[in-house]
């Protein structure tokens, strides 16, 4: 008998399980796609043309689960980019952000801001390395019963506080305000020139549907800068072959350590036996069981969709329907005949600024007026986008002297305020957003090969993202740490004994980081024993 099954191939479902097998677990992964890897994948989208196709940049992957699993032996290289980030802000001017050029590049716009720069990193870098502590530790768990239940849970709190503790008082107020603020509150107390507020808040708004000016959205900007590529913090890099070279990487140690691994094998049902979770049922009508079962889905879509209602307690079912979701994202790749002549650094011949991230939104206020332009149209009419060229690191990509484009697009809104489907507007947004990129560079629009769309509603369709929710569920307070996905579950177990959860919809969330796969396997490990 299978001790433990894994709903959904996803990047944390191949964690879980490699540390499931490691410890000596027979385990099987179920996924319902041709290939593992969830939304980590890179599938060629036109003919001689392979990107990734929903995540697509590197930095969140956690160095312990990269070691743990061996994942450069099994085939994974990942480059820095050479630039951090490039913003385009009109015909004439441009912010570089990185490679040791940020300090005299802001002060083009502002000298006060280029002076504050190394004290507002240095406060950010505290913070950051605070949540690197937590990230691969359980949160305390609101627990009910006597107190021998609850003092485990009592003493990760106090571990935590004297952690907080040992700050100093400044620092402790700094973090009030990152997780509390809005970004561009936050922001604004630091800077006063508009690009570089542009270039740090955009991470506030990534997969987030909310303006910077939404109280919350620090965090998400924190939530953005505590990974590393090869060491360095802070840093974003690509994966050599795409996002899908992490999650073969990922599978193929996991099956070394004996996971069976089974694709095209969509799962129904979770089988319960007197109230316990035993097996599931797939859609071919074929019957697994297992001692325990493992989600790595979106809360909601597992406990509204898998498992039956009437044995779930009213009030963790009715939190679970109303799990919010929806990251205002429309996704795309394209395949380029030349690269991007941007009329502010013109040059269709490679330099730093194609291998950046490239953020099209001049300012904290451009991103407000895209997201309550969505909230009212159902699109932006000025969309945020962030362009990465992987074929500028990687020629494994693209034909010799082509490329291929990431065009992470937003704020478009998760399900239509009209109530017509996304199906009947894709193309339409999908044009839009090229001429936006054209805007600012003229020869954009007639490199464009081919593309591929990704909207809220395929997002859904393909990966199982609620909404097109790229974390399985918003970074808001009332959804993270010990109440994510729920206070009195954040210990990745659930209501159901044998039924436990591993993907984004736990701590510490969203972005390719594996760490809530190797936390959930942790603590099954430790019911096991």
């Amino acid at each position: 008998m299978r001790d433990a099954i894994i709903i959904g191939g996803g990047h944390n479902g191949l964690v879980c399980a490699h540390y499931l097998a490691k410890a000596g677990l027979k385990v099987t992964v179920l996924e319902r796609r041709g290939v593992v890897g969830g939304a980590a994948v890179t599938e060629e989208f036109h003919p001689g043309f392979r990107n990734s196709v929903a995540a697509y940049t590197v930095s969140l992957l956690n160095p312990k689960v990269i070691r743990d699993m061996e994942l450069p032996k099994h085939g994974l290289r990942v480059v820095e980019r050479p630039l951090s980030n490039f913003l385009p802000l009109n015909d004439s001017q441009y912010l570089k952000i990185g490679n040791g050029k940020t300090k005299e590049e802001v002060a083009r716009f502002s000298q006060r801001d280029a002076e504050r720069l190394e004290a507002y990193a240095g406060q950010l870098d505290v913070a950051a390395d605070l949540l690197r502590d937590l990230v691969l530790q359980t949160p305390p768990n609101m627990v009910q019963g006597s107190w021998m239940s609850a003092l485990p849970e009592l003493i990760k709190a106090g571990t935590l506080g004297n952690r907080m503790r040992k700050l100093p008082l400044s620092m402790q107020r700094e973090l009030l305000d990152l997780f509390t603020k809005s970004a561009g509150d936050y922001l604004d107390s630091w800077f006063e020139s508009a690009p570089i507020k542009a270039a740090y808040g955009f991470d506030s708004i990534v997969g987030n549907y909310a303006s910077p000016y939404t109280p919350g959205s620090a965090y998400v900007l924190l939530h953005h800068v505590f990974g590393e590529v090869n060491g360095k913090k802070g840093a974003w890099g690509h994966a050599i072959g795409g996002m899908g070279a992490i999650t073969q990487a990922m599978s193929q140690s996991a099956q070394s350590r004996g996971v069976e691994v089974r694709t095209d094998c969509a799962v129904q049902e979770v089988l319960l036996t007197r109230g316990r979770a035993t097996g599931v049922v797939t859609a071919a009508g074929e019957k697994l069981e297992a001692r325990v079962v493992i989600s790595n889905l979106n809360p909601r879509l597992l406990y509204t969709k898998l498992v039956d209602s009437a044995v779930l307690p009213a009030d963790f079912l009715r939190r679970m329907q109303s799990w919010r979701c929806g990251s205002g994202t429309f996704r795309m790749n394209v395949a380029l005949s030349e690269l991007p002549d941007f009329s502010c650094l013109p040059g269709k011949q490679m330099a730093e600024h194609h291998g950046s991230g490239i953020i099209i939104a001049p300012s904290l206020g451009y991103m407000e007026r895209a997201y309550h332009d969505a909230r009212a149209e159902g699109w932006s009419r000025k969309p945020i986008i962030e362009v990465l060229i992987p074929s500028t690191l990687d020629p494994t990509l693209a034909p010799q002297g082509q490329h291929v484009a990431s065009l992470f697009c937003q704020h478009v809104a998760p399900q239509l305020p009209d109530g017509s489907s996304w199906d009947d507007h894709r193309d339409t947004v999908a044009d839009l957003m090229i001429e936006t990129v054209n805007e600012y560079a003229p020869n954009f629009k007639r490199a464009v090969l081919g593309r591929q769309i990704m909207s809220p509603l395929d997002l859904e369709r393909t990966f199982g993202l609620i909404g097109g929710d790229i974390f399985h569920g918003a970074l808001g307070l009332d959804q993270l740490f010990s109440a994510r996905p729920m206070l009195g579950y954040a210990d990745y177990r659930g209501p159901i004994p044998g039924l436990y959860t591993c993907g984004a919809g736990n701590h510490p969330g969203g972005g390719v980081t594996g760490a809530p796969g190797h936390n959930a396997a942790r603590e099954i490990l430790r019911d096991f024993r």
